[in-house]
């Protein structure tokens, strides 16, 4: 890795030479891949021409042609006269074949995006130094204006293969930071093309992969939602079965809270009486029947004990939120979930409740909202933009370190497995399924094919039944057939 090192920041000199050796002294003894590696790419490194060309180097698909336009996925470096080469991923501008499958899994744009995030927070130091394209194998779209303005220096390489650049990593003067996205892109570039990196770098390689991982589903930890929660007061977990979205509600209210809070459940029968407050029936004293007098429901009750210490935040806790109409259940008082309100808004009520709301109701500045979603029930109600807009989304994901630390060998092989097969395949949508951790907490080695057995099968034979995966049905039916055999 050090000859192509050298060569991003060295730039034009002995091109095709400096190019030559570079290639070569990432395979065999001495280099980063298998010899097997460098017969699933091959290099060109064309003269500079007079012709107002663009210089390049690529690693393209060998079924190429030696010379003339290329396809596939490749990655290339751009020299410039007054900087650091350009590193690049590139469809070929003959088009995606022979890499169709390549460029054709959602999996592939969604690791360059990852590798991109993970290069900006990791060494960005507040600066922008990758980018990487939606979607790959859209080349009408071209590198939108911004990215070309910020990175100036490269624009006759914009000019010409803007539509055809999908990941692109900008070399600053940290070399240790070049080195690393030098590495996570060939890395990634070969392991598409099933070569892996040699023992001695297996290590490293596998450190890389997770970091950037981690930009794919990040972890959001219990302190994480405290601080969104004390600065925007209404949140939503949203996340798939078994990522401990009411498991990290419940530890909130009992650590950052103190207990001063409570707990409560949606459920399709939910009403707006039973949330806001309404007209309930009570016994009458007289023996005649039942009478209707106002009752208080959850949001009041909540809005009652926090204005009664307005020195302590008060959590309401509101489990499977979106299994109820929340639009219906909330009413008028959706007015009051406006964080950012010029002055305290009030609402005013059918009915007199008595002390201390009486007809009009207010929520507290230390009473926060936290719902608990589940993004992988579709029968249930969808919230509209309306709701949406007063609520702070934030996505819990499954987590490998949770599984690294609990579960047994089996169990990290199945949900390492499993991610891989949602990674590669998934659609944005779907990837929001990919079951969470506690799927995969078995200790037991002795019982952990029996947990996947009962615990997760039925999940995802329950995804086939109702058309959740559809896009990648073969590949989650061969999992389900490997844990029938354990």
């Amino acid at each position: 890795m050090e000859k192509l090192l050298n060569l991003i920041y060295n730039g034009q000199s002995e091109w095709e030479q400096a190019n030559r050796a570079a290639f070569d002294s990432l395979f065999g003894q001495g280099g980063r891949y298998p010899n097997r590696a460098a017969t699933v790419v091959k290099l060109r490194a064309p003269k500079f021409s007079s012709g107002g060309g663009v210089p390049f180097a690529a690693y393209i698909h060998p079924s190429n042609p030696d010379s003339g336009a290329y396809g596939g996925t490749s990655f290339v470096i751009f020299p410039v006269d007054d900087g650091p080469c350009l590193i690049s991923l590139v469809v070929g501008t003959q088009g995606i074949a022979p890499d169709e499958d390549i460029l054709g899994r959602p999996g592939h744009g969604r690791k360059v995006a990852a590798i991109c995030s993970w290069l900006n927070h990791e060494f960005g130091r507040g600066s922008q130094l990758a980018w990487a394209k939606a979607d790959p194998v859209r080349i009408d779209m071209d590198i939108p204006r911004q990215i070309r303005e910020q990175f100036a220096d490269y624009q006759t390489v914009f000019d010409r293969y803007g539509k055809v650049i999908y990941g692109l990593y900008v070399p600053n003067e940290d070399r240790n930071a070049t080195r690393q996205a030098l590495t996570a892109l060939l890395d990634l570039l070969f392991e598409e093309r099933s070569c892996l990196p040699l023992a001695a770098y297996k290590q490293e390689a596998d450190r890389i992969r997770t970091s950037y991982f981690s930009h794919l589903m990040p972890n959001i930890t219990p302190a994480n939602v405290q601080a969104i929660l004390h600065d925007l007061r209404y949140v939503i977990l949203e996340g798939p079965p078994g990522t401990g979205k009411t498991r990290l509600a419940e530890e909130l209210l009992k650590t950052a809270y103190a207990g001063n809070g409570v707990s409560i459940q949606f459920h399709p029968n939910t009403t707006y009486e039973n949330f806001v407050g309404g007209l309930a029936p009570l016994t009458d004293d007289e023996g005649l029947g039942f009478r209707f007098a106002p009752r208080r429901g959850a949001l009041m009750d909540a809005a009652v004990a926090a204005a009664r210490d307005p020195s302590r935040p008060y959590l309401l806790h509101i489990d499977e939120i979106n299994r109820a109409d929340l639009a219906k259940i909330l009413g008028e008082s959706i007015y009051l979930l406006e964080v950012k309100a010029d002055s305290p808004r009030k609402v005013t009520l059918a009915y007199d409740f008595g002390p201390p709301t009486h007809k009009q109701l207010t929520l507290p500045s230390n009473l926060h909202i936290l719902g608990t979603m589940n993004s992988s029930d579709r029968s249930i109600a969808i919230m509209d933009i309306a709701i949406r807009r007063r609520f702070a989304f934030v996505k819990l994901w499954p987590q490998i370190a949770v599984v690294e630390q609990k579960g047994t060998a089996l169990m990290l092989l199945a949900f390492r497995s499993l991610l891989s097969i949602f990674v590669e395949h998934a659609s944005d949508d779907a990837l929001r399924l990919m079951p969470g951790h506690s799927y995969f907490l078995e200790a037991n080695a002795s019982t952990a094919a029996r947990s996947l057995k009962t615990g997760l099968a039925p999940l995802l034979e329950e995804y086939l039944e109702q058309g959740y995966v559809v896009g990648f049905a073969e590949q989650v039916r061969a999992y389900l057939q490997w844990i029938d055999s354990l």
